[in-house]
């Protein structure tokens, strides 16, 4: 039966349940079930949603919500292939990659084999490079494994090698993956760069270049870094090593996963090294596909696999489940519904388990970056909200940092915890009291301290005193928050928790109406940057004439000499 009431919008309704929303710790009261019923499971990932303001009515509101966006069909619609993003017309097929090939659908078998013949080549490389043959590829024997990429060709394999750091051995000979030392380049500033290479043996480094277009600014120039360091080592050696002799050595030190093999190949890396990378993958989704090659040669391939297997089990429930039993559509509804109608501008993210460190960092990519828009997919302007501000930190580091202002501040911030329940190391004094910060955060959250509790527990002799003491130990609680947990971190489980987060993605960009795969706002800041580097690198400032004045001023303060022709400022 329908929540709706006739002649009123959902939107509409879902505003009028602010007049009388109770607060969380009378939803518990009024619903003894609460804490059960909406506390659900998907495998080896359980998320509590009980501590969200949302009523069963409000659910019933956000469903109907979801039906007249099409959600259902805008789901079928891109697991079958058909063009979802729309700005760019291309298919949307990341779920393709971790979809076993005997349940690809007829018209996507042809890609889904293309994907399997780059699978293949990623298991050759990392069989041969566990196994000590490396040379079979014409590659040195690596001890350290660096991927330079930036933006998706970084943040998921960084996140995914971070999180299964104590995994790696798990199924891997001792030559193998566990031996790698696993390493990245990101960002264009050369003091990270140049730390980390002054601490690598160049001898047994092998790089990982990841980018579709290879000519992606930040890799290209790290990359060019990364093979001069390796030039200067050959040509220095002792055998004085000509410059030829150099560059065919030098060659040995990479690969790469790009769609330009030719200007891979000019670069200096043998096209047979070259991995390819789909059109129809964005890079924020992409750490299943050849991007993720970093992340096969750190944890082995049967274990790339089970992070694929983890994902396509998360699909699973997202193209299939009511959305009652649908995670991913249940998290959407849930952050709809304290953006859009509860207002809230942010929201944290803090994993209870340091291998977790870098998710915030993901998904502020995958979230900002795919919903972060003001124009819908049709191209009308955007009237209501869209993607919150998603930051965060680890837990208990963050309790001593900016869990005041979560606690205590004027601006309410939804909090998703996630938790670990197995660890694996033996300490377990530590890891219990790692759960009980965790536990006891979300409690306090919800429960915060009435003025009369704080009075009671504050003792001053003078009365006044004592109240405003009191006064400041107050906390407001009524503050929501999600509770996400893991068994414990695997390969699988991991593939869970993150084909979840991608789908609920999705599923906002649809409730929202924008697109989820294009990235328009990206652009125009490469486009100034490129266009302002002639003026850096020359020192003649007349070249940045068409900036707006603060640009002018502020590039007159960091080239305070003013030169009309090229100085050799630039790197060499």
């Amino acid at each position: 039966m329908s929540a709706l009431q006739p002649g009123v919008n959902v939107h509409d309704q879902l505003h009028a349940h602010l007049k009388n929303l109770p607060t969380l710790q009378q939803l518990f009261v009024e619903d003894p079930t609460r804490a059960t019923r909406d506390c659900l499971q998907l495998g080896p990932l359980t998320i509590d949603l009980s501590k969200q303001r949302l009523t069963q009515k409000i659910y019933q509101l956000l469903a109907e919500l979801a039906e007249q966006k099409n959600l259902r069909a805008q789901i079928a619609a891109m697991f079958s292939g058909q063009q979802c993003n729309f700005s760019e017309s291309r298919q949307v097929l990341h779920g393709l990659l971790r979809t076993p090939s005997e349940a690809v659908p007829e018209n996507l078998q042809a890609a889904r084999a293309a994907m399997a013949a780059v699978f293949a080549r990623m298991q050759e490389m990392c069989t041969a490079i566990h196994s000590g043959r490396a040379a079979e590829l014409g590659l040195v024997q690596p001890k350290t494994i660096v991927n330079i990429g930036i933006g998706g060709s970084d943040l998921g394999p960084r996140l995914v090698v971070d999180a299964l750091s104590a995994a790696r051995v798990a199924g891997i000979s001792a030559a193998g993956a566990a031996e790698l030392d696993v390493r990245f380049i990101t960002n264009v500033d050369a003091h990270a760069t140049e730390a980390l290479l002054a601490r690598l043996d160049p001898a047994s480094t092998l790089f990982i270049v990841v980018s579709k277009s290879f000519a992606t600014h930040e890799t290209k120039l790290n990359a060019e870094r990364a093979r001069a360091w390796l030039e200067a080592y050959y040509s220095n050696a002792a055998d004085q090593t000509d410059a030829l002799q150099a560059r065919k050595n030098t060659a040995r030190h990479f690969l790469c996963v790009s769609s330009n093999v030719s200007a891979a190949q000019a670069f200096g890396i043998d096209p047979a090294l070259v991995l390819a990378m789909s059109e129809t993958v964005g890079g924020r989704y992409s750490l299943w596909s050849s991007v993720g090659l970093v992340i096969a040669l750190a944890i082995g391939w049967p274990q790339f696999q089970a992070l694929l297997d983890g994902a396509h089990f998360a699909d699973l429930n997202y193209r299939d489940a009511e959305f009652a039993e649908n995670i991913s559509v249940r998290l959407a509804m849930t952050e709809y519904f304290n953006r859009e109608v509860l207002g809230y501008a942010s929201r944290c993210v803090v994993p209870y388990d340091d291998r977790l460190a870098k998710l915030a960092d993901f998904l502020q990519q995958l979230e900002m970056e795919s919903n972060g828009k003001c124009v819908a997919a049709d191209g009308s302007a955007i009237s209501h909200q869209t993607v919150p501000v998603v930051w965060g930190g680890v837990g208990t580091n963050v309790q001593h940092a900016f869990f005041q202002a979560i606690h205590q501040g004027t601006q309410v911030v939804p909090v998703d915890f996630i938790g670990v329940q197995h660890p694996d190391h033996d300490l377990q004094l530590h890891h219990q009291v790692l759960l009980a910060n965790l536990l006891a955060q979300s409690a306090a959250l919800l429960r915060g301290k009435a003025f009369a509790e704080a009075y009671a527990e504050t003792q001053h002799s003078d009365p006044d005193t004592r109240d405003k003491i009191a006064r400041q130990r107050v906390f407001p609680g009524n503050r929501p928050s999600t509770m996400f947990l893991l068994e414990r971190i695997t390969p699988y489980s991991l593939g869970v928790l993150l084909a979840v987060l991608e789908n609920k993605t999705h599923a906002l960009s649809v409730l929202w109406g924008v697109n989820a795969f294009d990235q328009w706002g990206v652009e125009l800041g490469k486009v100034l940057a490129n266009a302002l580097l002639p003026a850096i690198q020359s020192g003649d400032r007349a070249r940045a004439q068409e900036f707006d004045s603060s640009t002018q001023n502020l590039l007159k303060l960091l080239l305070p000499g003013v030169k009309s022709r090229g100085s050799g400022v630039a790197d060499k």
